[in-house]
């Protein structure tokens, strides 16, 4: 065989074995078999955290498959598996009844940790998922790793500090921001003083939480009720708000200033709430109206309402200004009207100002005039004596 012979049979063989490993080559390349994806390939960790790509899978072609999963390629010293549920995996099943529609949400994650001596960078992980019969997929991970990375995670308020009277609930508007890169499980709590209660709600929902799950990266809105006892004091009050994960313990403080606490009664000084009076004529009762709370009332204003044609009058129908703890009395003159009959009526007297108010409800009995029942008893001494007389003068006969 010359040289020439030679040159074109080694051609020949090269032809051949391109023919050969073309089919191969295509099988590879049809785009059939499964794709995996994650939403987000390229993220930025510190060292020494462990990371999780959730992972989506989707038929192209329509089979179901038994896809084997596995780590291609990891840095020096950094580990990685993946997991389904809570349970460590190498195997995942794509139905091909899903081909071309969207996830719902991941079938399985990619777990990597990043040792804590890693060295800033930009790292690359490739994943591979095997369908068999060539049909791979194969993901491209970058990881940087920065001392800096995007922010630290915070805790905060947009108006941290609120006021009210008592008997008033404060709700604060926070967010809670997750700058790791990696998922956290925050557990929330708060320091109240005693008698007092805190909530957590998510933004958007009704129901109270205790702990809450903020992807990496993301930030979750959060309502933070705070409710005061009925008898809390004037005053500021401090209260720490805590959501601590694996990784964090993210704090802020909200603060609650108690302007005071305004409560009245009104009654009398026996504490009887009825009397008698007579139509078209007044009767007096004293009023005694104590201020309960701890700040001063001020422009307090007496009204009534009564019967129909009835009149109600105070001795003084304003009171500038009620010491905290303090007790005035004041005279109401209730008279009924010119027609009332004899009966039990009631009458009621209020107080207030712009911050509170009392009132009572007053049993009145009105009765018989004793000019009235004088005349008629000498009506009837008149008639008797009348009597007396016919019987003596027109008696037995």
């Amino acid at each position: 065989m010359n040289r020439k012979t030679g040159a074109g049979a080694a051609a020949a063989l090269m032809a051949m074995s391109m023919c050969l490993a073309a089919p191969v080559y295509a099988a590879e390349d049809t785009g059939l078999g499964v794709d995996m994806s994650t939403a987000y390939p390229g993220i930025t960790v510190r060292a020494g955290e462990t990371v999780s790509f959730p992972l989506d899978f989707l038929s192209l072609d329509g089979d179901g498959y038994d896809v084997q999963l596995s780590a291609q390629s990891l840095p020096e010293n950094w580990t990685g598996y993946f997991k389904g549920d809570s349970s460590q995996i190498t195997k995942v099943h794509v139905d091909g009844a899903k081909k071309n529609e969207e996830s719902e949400g991941s079938v399985a994650d990619f777990s990597l940790s990043v040792p804590a001596e890693a060295e800033d960078g930009v790292y690359e992980v490739e994943l591979l998922a095997d369908a068999g019969s060539g049909k791979t997929d194969k993901l491209q991970l970058e990881v940087t790793v920065s001392a800096e990375q995007t922010g630290e995670s915070n805790f905060t308020s947009e108006y941290p500090e609120q006021q009210g009277a008592s008997g008033t609930s404060f709700s604060f508007d926070t967010t809670l921001v997750n700058n790791r890169g990696t998922n956290q499980s925050y557990s929330l709590s708060a320091e109240t003083p005693e008698g007092w209660q805190a909530t957590f709600t998510p933004s958007g929902e009704t129901n109270a939480v205790a702990s809450l799950s903020v992807d990496a990266g993301a930030s979750q809105g959060l309502t933070v009720a705070i409710t005061p006892p009925e008898n809390v004091e004037k005053g500021d009050y401090e209260i720490p708000v805590t959501a601590v994960s694996a990784d964090d313990t993210l704090k802020t403080t909200l603060t609650v200033s108690i302007t005071g606490t305004y409560a009245m009664t009104l009654s009398t000084p026996d504490q009887r709430l009825s009397f008698d009076a007579y139509e078209n004529k007044e009767s007096a009762v004293t009023l005694s109206i104590t201020n309960t709370g701890n700040v001063d009332l001020n422009n307090l204003n007496l009204t009534s309402s009564a019967p129909t044609d009835w009149e109600v009058r105070f001795s003084e129908s304003t009171i500038d200004t009620l010491e905290a703890g303090a007790t005035k009395e004041v005279t109401a003159y209730v008279k009924p009207g010119k027609n009332a009959v004899t009966g039990d009526y009631v009458t009621n007297i209020s107080i207030s100002n712009e911050q509170t108010s009392a009132s009572a409800d007053f049993r009145v009995s009105v009765k018989t005039s004793t000019t009235w029942g004088l005349a008629a008893v000498a009506v009837i001494v008149v008639l008797a004596g009348g009597l007396a007389l016919i019987f003596k003068k027109y008696g037995r006969r």
